[in-house]
């Protein structure tokens, strides 16, 4: 009997057989599938069926003659000649017994999911490949009839459609689907277990952990008014009744919503049988703190840490073979993550991108300081998926913010004023906001001012200092000069132009700085990552224009347990010149701050709804949100990925440290590791500086790089000195 392969031998492993593949994958798929189907309202019995389809046929088109010379090794080759999805994705096409879902999955597992309304028009050849399409005609019935004598899985093929939203279906179903396959061929070349053990949530027995962990920092902290409201708000959202799918917490910075949250959150995925629990951070934050707070707080004895916390600082999915084991995925009970990675994996439309959504259905989801998570471009869309997932995936949604108002009251973003229940009781929400508006005076110069300017007025305040810029790169730049300036003892710099490995050390450095009483001649220069997530208090307060979301957020940095009594917060402006430039970003958001500041009007949290719905109105006659939500309603999954982005920039991960790029080559790097000390930075500078590539979509960052301005310090030091205009 003749052999077929499904993967080619390589790095001394042998060829994988065709029916191993495919046995491999059906039977992970089919774990994902039923795992999403048990939170599935409608659609559960609908989504394994077709994702077994899937599964059983998504590699049909590798029994074609040509590419199984290159799979049993006789030959060798970039890629198969023939394109294998499309075989697939035409059988299960075939009007006999068409069975639309699985093949539009099998025809997307490498490219990814496609614009329906180009398909629609392409009749005969919707999902399918025209290159290869009559020659794929014409075997497919030998392709067919091998498989058959082989397979022995025969899933019934059915046609139906599901019941609830379509472009959440099918995001959901090739997930189920990629992940299966990337995960069975990394574990075939040794690169991830033949079996990983899935820890539990146990929320019932965590929230007792944290109970305790909560009761000791109360007997050990003052007997004063801002710990006596922070326990009565744990308390209160620990036992709320609160029982609709999305609610909110609307509790100002230091009140404690840290662990308050993961109370309720543990409660509530004890009572529905919740799988996990996703914490979300706005736009590329640090999220140290807060898992360093959760795993001290939630984790047994015998539990590893890692493994129950797990920290995704950004984006990383890979789609090739030899890097596939390096995606960060959604296995552990507890994710702390940002809003980009986790927002963008929602909109995604490319499978290694998609690979982990189907781990969102039954989750609990924490999305910290709601009205800066997202730009308010895309919160229309955002709400939309929270109220899908939420009704018919068995999703628990938290938005949580400082501010007395909530965006899900614009009409614009939801279509109706809708009424969110509160998890806090109002009286304690209205103490909380009184001991909030004792705490920071705000001031503001719009007028720009050069460089030299600026730091002398920083110098000048009481310190310790926070000076929040808009870019990377600015950060870097202004910390650069106070440093030459100052001394580097005088300036410390956290922005993500660091690794979350030196992000972690400096984060210790400023906590232990803060703690010091005689230590207040000092700066903090960072970027908008500070502004969530971390616990600083600050003397003064420096942020550059940018949104109302964020100038309050950065304030919660400042004074935040109103221990100098009433703070400074001002918003500042830079001259731009040949390194400091503006974020083109945040033009819409800084426009709408700008007007209110120079009404003279009292900045506060109320004013935020009023200042989103201005900035939508900012966008002009053709709004992008709207664009945005009619291409997800008419499925142009490509048009969706393409612009729904949280920044809007096409990064790449860059590594600097030597030994990770060697281990990463030797295929002995995995994805925690890769998220320790990587980069994120922008695919344009990365080919501008001919940064060499050393896996797919992974680049050795060659340039100079340091602990204080990270991979900025091999940018500054590149450009010409007379264009440092410092």
């Amino acid at each position: 009997m003749i052999e077929y392969f499904a993967h080619s031998p390589k790095d001394g492993y042998p060829a994988q057989t065709y029916v191993q593949h495919i046995n491999g994958v059906l039977e992970r798929t089919r774990r994902h599938a039923s795992d999403a189907a048990r939170y599935s309202l409608a659609d559960g019995a609908l989504l394994l069926n077709t994702a077994e389809i899937a599964a059983v046929y998504h590699d049909l088109g590798k029994l074609d003659e040509e590419n199984q010379l290159i799979l049993s090794g006789q030959k060798t080759a970039k890629r198969l000649p023939l394109n294998h999805a499309d075989a697939g994705a035409a059988f299960l096409l075939d009007d006999a017994s068409p069975a639309l879902l699985a093949a539009v999955s099998v025809a997307a597992h490498h490219i990814g999911l496609p614009d329906f309304c180009k398909e629609s028009i392409r009749e005969g050849s919707a999902f399918r490949d025209d290159n290869v399409k009559a020659r794929v005609d014409a075997a497919l019935l030998e392709y067919s009839q091998i498989h058959s004598s082989s397979v022995t899985a025969r899933p019934p093929i059915e046609n139906a459609m599901p019941s609830g939203d379509l472009s959440i279906f099918l995001r959901m179903l090739l997930s189920c689907l990629v992940d299966a396959d990337h995960t069975d061929t990394a574990s075939h070349y040794g690169k991830y277990p033949e079996s990983v053990d899935i820890i539990p949530l146990r929320p019932a027995e965590r929230l007792v952990l944290l109970d305790h962990y909560v009761e000791t920092l109360r007997k050990s902290g003052e007997d004063d008014e801002r710990n006596r409201l922070r326990s009565e708000m744990y308390t209160a959202c620990r036992n709320s009744p609160v029982c609709e799918n999305i609610a909110s917490c609307d509790a100002p910075v230091g009140s404690g919503k840290t662990t308050a949250v993961m109370a309720h959150l543990l409660a509530q995925a004890s009572k529905h049988g919740l799988r996990r629990i996703f914490v979300v951070l706005p736009f590329t934050n640090i999220i140290q703190q807060s898992v360093e707070k959760y795993r001290e707080a939630l984790v047994f004895p015998d539990e590893n840490g890692e493994e129950v916390v797990a920290e995704l600082h950004h984006r990383a999915e890979f789609e090739s073979e030899d890097t596939r084991h390096l995606t960060a995925l959604w296995r552990a009970p507890i994710i702390v993550t940002t809003a980009v990675a986790f927002f963008e994996t929602l909109a995604a439309k490319t499978p290694s991108a998609l690979r982990r959504l189907h781990e969102l259905a039954g989750s609990a989801v924490f999305v910290d300081e709601a009205h800066g998570a997202l730009p308010a471009h895309l919160l229309p869309l955002a709400w939309r998926w929270i109220n899908i997932y939420a009704k018919e995936w068995s999703c628990y949604w938290i938005l949580a913010s400082g501010s007395l108002n909530q965006f899900w009251e614009i009409k614009e973003i939801s279509g109706q004023k809708l009424e969110v229940p509160n998890i806090a009781d109002p009286s304690l929400r209205a103490s909380l906001n009184a001991f909030e508006g004792k705490r920071i005076e705000y001031r503001a110069n719009l007028t720009p001012q050069p460089l030299e300017t600026f730091v002398e007025v920083v110098a000048q305040s009481q310190g310790p200092r926070l000076v929040i810029l808009n870019t990377v790169q600015s950060a870097a730049v202004v910390a650069k000069y106070i440093c030459e300036k100052y001394g580097r003892g005088r300036v410390e710099h956290l922005s993500t132009s660091l690794t979350p490995s030196d992000r972690e050390k400096t984060l210790e450095r400023v906590k232990a700085r803060l703690n010091g009483s005689d230590d207040d001649d000092w700066v903090l220069v960072a970027t908008s990552c500070v502004e969530a997530g971390v616990d600083f208090s600050f003397r003064t307060g420096f942020r550059e224009l940018a949104s109302l979301t964020s100038l309050l957020q950065a304030a919660g940095r400042v004074n935040r347990n109103g221990e100098y009594g009433v703070s400074k917060m001002h918003t500042f402006c830079l001259s731009e010149s040949n390194m400091l430039k503006s974020n083109p970003d945040i033009k819409n958001s800084a426009t709408v701050l700008r007007k209110l500041i120079e009404t003279g009007i009292d900045i506060s949290p109320s004013l935020v709804t009023g200042a989103i719905e201005q900035e939508l109105k900012e966008y002009g006659s053709k709004p992008i949100h709207r664009v945005l939500l009619k291409k997800e309603c008419n499925k142009d999954f490509p048009f969706v990925e393409k612009n729904f982005k949280v920044i809007n920039s096409d990064t790449r991960i860059a590594v600097a440290d030597i030994k990770i790029v060697d281990r990463i080559r030797n295929g002995h790097c995995d994805w925690r590791e890769l998220q320790k000390h990587s980069l994120q930075i922008a695919n344009y500078k990365l080919q501008e500086l001919r940064i060499p590539q050393i896996a797919e979509d992974i680049y050795h960052w060659n340039l100079a790089y340091d602990d204080f301005l990270g991979y900025m310090a091999g940018i500054i030091q590149k450009s010409e000195p007379e264009l440092l205009l410092y």
